[in-house]
């Protein structure tokens, strides 16, 4: 008999697990405690951007292979295996990972459980959470044959159905052969192209995500720490990046100079990272990502001393066009957006201000409601002194510099993502800045 599965938590990564493993042939039951966002799923309505991810949804709805429900006793009935794909935010007014959502979850789903079942948790936690709630599973269950295991997830946004179908590598963390064998007949499909199938102890599966994200701020962060040198010295940092990325012990993914990371993982998960680690006692050993994180705060800051130092010092009277309001391309995520912080910090000092996103429009109004937001590029730089390029959306690369400077009262560009040809846009009359070039 094939597996059932559920999935506790139906946001970003839950929406999306539910949906790519129903798209692998199982019946899913997803679980989420908001009946609106319940309701919404269930109609085919995704309520967040996911190239791809709409098509694989609506698909397997119509299957019946996928069902959305708010009743935990429903998902216990349901379920051989359970993932648990709640939130774990930074903690207001602290570092630290909120790991409260998770919790409630593992107390609510326990109690119900009267039968052998696998409790998987995919949420990025602080090492140590799950022999935490592997405990507390065994304290609530009814069961003693329910199990924990630890499958940390990898999803890049703009990528998560690629991600979640074709993984570049899947983690097991497990106490037991059963609960490795459970999760090689979950991920059958995948071990079988060869996908390389990792088994590994709880504290080790937590920190395969954490670290993951660590290397890859520091590595960001290097590039940035790199393009104030370039500043000081009048080098070009895009052809020193590019230098760097011939090296293959370097390589090139991670390393384009620009505005900075955000986005609701890397910002958190490596503060999360650091207050665990003082917690453990060992906190000198991450200390370099304070550092890391300062660089990537400062590259805002010096996108808009860069801004401002084109429009005579001062931004007051000034029309100004943000373009980009997503923390990347691909995505209406908006959480610690370095774009949407330039913005509202130009428009504290004077500016007045008007942004333009192909997706994200809706939830910046939402963060930043003072600004104001156009509905298209052309539309947010019409009579505009200064644009700013701080999402590398495709749609903004191709932007032609003839028709966009038509419509700006000044042709002064800052290129906040390294994305655009300086060249081109000097040639057609532009003053081009970007981070870290002459």
């Amino acid at each position: 008999m094939a597996l059932k599965l559920t999935v506790i938590g139906a946001g970003y990564l839950g929406a999306t697990h539910a949906a790519c493993m129903a798209e692998l042939g199982y019946e899913v039951l997803a679980l989420d405690v908001l009946p609106d966002r319940v309701e919404r799923l269930a109609a085919g309505d995704l309520p967040f951007y996911e190239p791809g991810l709409p098509e694989v949804l609506r698909r397997n709805l119509e299957s019946g292979r996928l069902r959305f429900t708010t009743s935990y006793e429903e998902v216990a009935e349901f379920g051989d295996v359970h993932f648990v794909c709640v939130g774990t935010p930074q903690r207001s007014g602290d570092y630290a990972a909120d790991v409260s959502y998770l919790d409630a979850a593992i107390s609510a789903l326990a109690p119900l459980l009267t039968r052998e079942c696998l409790v998987v948790g995919k949420s990025t936690v602080p090492v140590g959470t799950a022999h935490r709630l592997a405990d507390l599973l065994g304290e609530l269950a009814p069961s003693p044959d329910v199990e924990l295991a630890w499958n940390p997830e990898f999803l890049r946004e703009g990528f998560a159905v690629q991600d979640t179908l074709h993984p570049d590598r899947l983690v097991a963390g497990v106490m037991s052969e059963r609960a490795e064998r459970k999760l090689r007949e979950v991920y059958a499909h995948q071990i079988a192209e060869g996908i390389p199938f990792l088994v590994v102890d709880f504290p080790t599966a937590e920190l395969v995500k954490v670290s993951a994200n660590a290397f890859l701020a520091t590595k960001i962060s290097f590039i940035n720490a790199m393009a104030e040198v370039c500043e000081a010295t009048g080098a070009d940092v895009t052809m020193l990046s590019k230098a760097l990325s011939l090296d293959d012990r370097i390589g090139g993914k991670f390393l384009g100079p620009g505005l900075g990371f955000g986005g609701g993982c890397l910002p958190k998960d490596i503060r999360a990272f650091m207050a665990r680690a003082g917690e453990l006692g060992v906190d000198q050993a991450l200390s370099f990502l304070r550092e890391v994180d300062a660089i990537n705060i400062r590259r805002r800051h010096r996108m808009v001393d860069l801004a401002r130092g084109l429009l005579n010092g001062s931004f007051q009277g000034h029309r100004v066009c943000v373009l980009g309001a997503a923390f990347k391309p691909n995505s209406d995520d908006v959480r610690d957006s370095p774009a949407l912080d330039v913005a509202a910090v130009i428009s504290e000092q004077g500016a007045d201000v008007t942004v333009y996103d192909p997706q994200a429009l809706d939830n910046a109004r939402k963060v930043q409601p003072t600004l104001n937001f156009g509905a298209s590029a052309l539309e947010a730089a019409h009579g505009s002194d200064i644009v700013l390029l701080l999402t590398e959306w495709q749609e903004f690369r191709d932007l032609d510099p003839e028709v966009l400077g038509s419509h700006v009262a000044a042709r002064n560009v800052v290129d906040g993502r390294n994305a655009l040809d300086p060249e081109i846009w000097r040639a057609a009359g532009w003053t081009y800045k970007a981070l870290g070039r002459p």
